[in-house]
């Protein structure tokens, strides 16, 4: 019997050649499987036959372009939770917006450090994990209210929510239009509150709520 874990599959969308190629490389030397496509439609048509653990994914592309992609994912039953990162020479903060609230669980602007890259796909992975620990229970993320029954103002439910679908305190800023200093001060009101030291327990938690049928505890 294999008792090896196999590879995280990772799925790399990037029409630029030599940019596709450099991630490629780098994602195969950290020991992950990786596939490639140089546009939209070859990238869907990879995810859809294969759906990877992770999808990296270019915004601007013609034909079909990166929030194309991601909305047809998120349409299909087997991609639907597939972690997905926009890779984007574009910083803008509506460009930013819009890509989370189409269920983006990342947003980098190119040209991304190695570093940054590889951390951003750990907390993903990380996050995705913490989900299927909770399989049999499916979270409802459409409202924030429910988390109030733990004790936090309609705002810091807001924050927890937002923490529980894996989004950093910069992104939290962006999605509810405050400061990340703000975002991360109630951030730490919610750890005191509930009684934990890291965004993981906290979404656990909030999971725990979301999740059908479920009570705080």
């Amino acid at each position: 019997m294999n008792l090896i874990s196999p590879p995280t599959k990772v799925l790399v969308i990037e029409d630029q050649t030599v940019m596709r190629e450099n991630l490629v490389t780098l994602l195969e030397l950290e020991g992950f499987e990786v596939a490639s496509a140089e546009n939209g439609r070859r990238g869907l048509a990879l995810a859809e036959a294969a759906p990877p653990d992770l999808v990296l994914c270019d915004v601007m592309m013609p034909d079909l372009d990166g929030y194309a992609v991601l909305s047809k994912l998120r349409e299909q039953h087997h991609t639907a939770r597939v972690p997905f990162i926009f890779l984007t020479a574009k910083g803008e903060r509506a460009d930013i917006r819009t890509g989370m609230n189409l269920g983006a669980d990342d947003y980098l602007v190119k040209p991304v450090a190695q570093a940054e890259l590889l951390e951003a796909i750990a907390a993903r992975l990380e996050r995705q994990r913490v989900l299927e620990m909770q399989q049999n229970r499916a979270p409802d993320f459409s409202s924030a209210q429910p988390l109030e029954a733990l004790g936090l103002t309609p705002r810091e439910a807001e924050v927890l929510l937002w923490v529980t679908q894996g989004k950093g305190n910069r992104d939290i800023g962006l999605l509810l239009e405050m400061s990340e200093a703000t975002a991360k001060r109630h951030l730490q009101h919610i750890f005191e509150k509930l009684g934990v030291e890291t965004r993981t327990a906290a979404a656990l938690r909030a999971i725990e709520v979301l999740s059908r049928g479920a009570d705080p505890v």
